[in-house]
């Protein structure tokens, strides 16, 4: 019956042709196959989109063979070890449909390059690179994480089922310095001083944190390569073919050969290679501006240039995505980012989005005052710009809602506020954000709950309202993207209308209904006689004296177009 609504909600948009419930039982049973396929008919903007943030090593364990590799058997502080998660594991379930039952259409996923072997103890416990962020080779994926073959299937299946895949990527610092990972060559880093947060130079020109080699950015000057680096390829046996490839890049672009170049390059490499499209950009602030808009340029100039080279396998016009992490960037400040000495306008150097730190805490707020208040700043201060809003993240320690005492209101506030939206794997499914005996952001990084989502009633209900907005949300690009009004205050009813040429797409929203009979004031948005469809209680209503009537026991309508 779940395959069944869902095709009805996607083919009502698309293909005009709703039923109301009473009729459903006589229609034929349409394939997933066939709902993914119409579902990649609705425009794509990265503006409205729904985006799914998992820790590769905690999502889903698809190979048990790879689980341990450069002998990293020590043992480790809680949850800061590898628990098994891998590529095949997110392939797995995008295969069975899970991204596309919650209204996924973008999934991004920590960094999946080869990280430093060994284990690191800086306060918080002994520590392995499972989260992705400590690179030892750019140029290759971790095997704890898979093989490039695997990332190549993930790309190719997501892209079958309509769905974008962003790899998440770090220029700003090699990882950290072990008994088996020596340092960079002191022209490639810095290992001193700490940042101290509070001026653009002593957040730029520093390490983020102690024993974190900061990689020299800001210099044009050339460097060899590191002779571990050598050695490794060399031993690898694919040391001509890495040098072939710098000097081809190096030739074509002309840059020196400065510490940014060869990273940009490497990273680059990933869309030539699988057609990825879009990147999230780890610690933005902490790098000068202007490498990001380098980054940008060869970005555009891989993602082209894979497009031409499988003009098959093209999604749309969209061009690269990048969203940037500027820690404690919020939409208020409109564009800039305030250091206290200097503000920087990081829109302005290669970024379509970055991440909104302030939702979280607008999260408290009614309704309406979030949505008025993000309608307003993405069509004034932030015109033709975005953010992507979240509510828990890998590496925020104050989230919204820490206990998941709300998840209904969590869902409805990140679905529903205007802007992209960025959904923490387990937010769904009330994953726990409070684990005992961690230290710092281990806590919220436990593996993901499946067993619960398989066995809890109570996070099944969760889930599938969860899955119910995302789909929404994906299926209207009005939802993100578009202009919020107003309807009625008693019972709250919205709408939000999006225009991309000849692209008009139209919905309203009714959240805090009352049980039973509740009315709906749609007047002046949708005209009498207009057929609707309410595709969270699956009914088909029409619009009379100004109103629609549905009578259920559910808290919210989600109200589309029936043409």
């Amino acid at each position: 019956m779940r395959n069944l609504l869902i095709a009805m909600s996607i083919l009502s948009f698309l293909l005009s042709c709703k039923k109301s419930k009473k009729d459903t039982d006589n229609q034929q049973q349409i394939t997933s196959e066939t709902i993914e396929e119409k579902q990649k008919q609705v425009p794509f903007v990265w503006e409205g989109a729904n985006v799914y943030f998992l820790l590769t090593d905690r999502f889903n364990n698809g190979n048990p063979e790879n689980n341990i590799n450069f002998d990293r058997t020590d043992s480790t502080a809680v949850l800061r070890g590898f628990e098994g998660g891998d590529i095949q594991g997110i392939t797995q379930k995008v295969e069975d449909g899970y991204f596309t039952d919650l209204g996924i259409n973008a999934i991004w996923f920590t960094p999946v390059v080869e990280q430093i072997h060994g284990a690191t103890d800086e306060g918080t416990g002994n520590t392995y690179g499972y989260h992705g962020y400590w690179a030892k080779d750019w140029t290759t994926i971790d095997p704890n994480f898979g093989t490039k073959q695997d990332l190549q299937q993930l790309v190719e299946t997501a892209h079958a089922k309509g769905i974008r895949v962003l790899l998440d990527v770090v220029l700003n610092h090699t990882g950290p310095v072990t008994d088996v990972d020596p340092v960079w060559p002191e022209d490639w880093v810095r290992t001193d001083p700490t940042c101290e947060f509070t001026t653009y130079e002593n957040t730029t020109a520093c390490t983020l944190v102690n024993n974190l080699p900061d990689i020299l950015t800001e210099s044009d000057e050339p460097v060899e390569l590191p002779d571990q680096l050598l050695a490794k390829w060399k031993e690898e046996g694919r040391l001509s073919q890495e040098l072939d490839e710098l000097q081809r890049f190096f030739d074509r672009t002309g840059y020196p050969r400065a510490p940014r170049f060869y990273i940009i390059k490497w990273l680059t490499d990933y869309i030539h290679e699988f057609g990825v499209d879009g990147f999230r950009v780890d610690t933005v602030k902490h790098v000068n501006e202007n490498a990001w808009a380098e980054l940008k340029k060869e970005a555009d100039y891989a993602f082209e240039t894979w497009k031409k080279k499988h003009p098959d396998k093209v999604l749309d016009e969209n061009p690269f995505y990048m969203v940037g992490e500027v820690y404690n960037y919020g939409i208020s400040g409109g564009r800039d980012y305030d250091f206290g000495d200097r503000k920087v306008d990081y829109f302005d150097h290669g970024f379509k989005s970055l991440i909104n730190f302030e939702l979280k805490t607008d999260a408290h707020m009614g309704y309406e005052k979030i949505f008025r208040k993000y309608n307003r700043l993405l069509h004034t201060k932030m015109k033709g710009k975005s953010v992507l809003n979240y509510l828990t993240s890998h590496d925020d320690g104050s989230p919204f809602d820490k206990e998941r005492a709300k998840p209904y209101r969590t869902a409805n506030v990140l679905l529903l506020t205007p802007g992209a939206s960025q959904v923490y794997y387990g937010d769904e499914t009330v994953r726990p954000l409070i684990i005992e005996g961690t230290e710092g952001d281990a806590t919220l990084r436990s593996f993901m709950n499946w067993e619960d989502l398989d066995s809890i009633p109570e996070i099944q209900a969760v889930h599938e309202h969860w899955q119910k907005l995302g789909q929404f949300r994906r299926n209207h690009p009005a939802v993100g993207a578009g202009k919020h009004k107003r309807l009625a205050s008693k019972p709250y009813v919205f709408s939000r209308t999006y225009t991309n040429g000849e692209h008009k797409d139209k919905v309203v929203v009714g959240l805090d209904l009352p049980k039973g009979k509740k009315y709906l004031w749609v007047k002046g948005f949708f005209g009498d006689g207009t057929k609707l469809y309410d595709t969270y209680s699956d009914t088909e209503v029409m619009v009379e004296k100004g109103q629609v009537v549905l009578e259920n026991d559910y808290d919210t309508a989600l109200l589309e177009l029936v043409e």
